[in-house]
């Protein structure tokens, strides 16, 4: 009994020692962080694009009539 109870603790103590699922807990912070910065860079240059192609039109439009 003594050597069931034994083998029971030990198989626990290296189930929680284990890190395996912090390095897919880390790795998934890392994606989201870098999502994160794209999406919001991409709102930033698409901003920065509309504007340039704004300014093209407009001085286009002027030059044109």
């Amino acid at each position: 009994m003594n050597t069931l109870i034994t083998g029971l603790y030990v198989h626990v103590l290296s189930f929680v020692v284990r890190e395996e699922g912090q390095d897919l807990v880390e790795y998934a912070l890392v994606v989201a962080l870098i999502a994160f910065g794209a999406v919001t860079s991409m709102g930033f240059l698409a901003n920065g694009i509309n504007t340039a192609f704004s300014d093209v039109a407009a001085t286009l439009t002027s030059n044109v009539t």
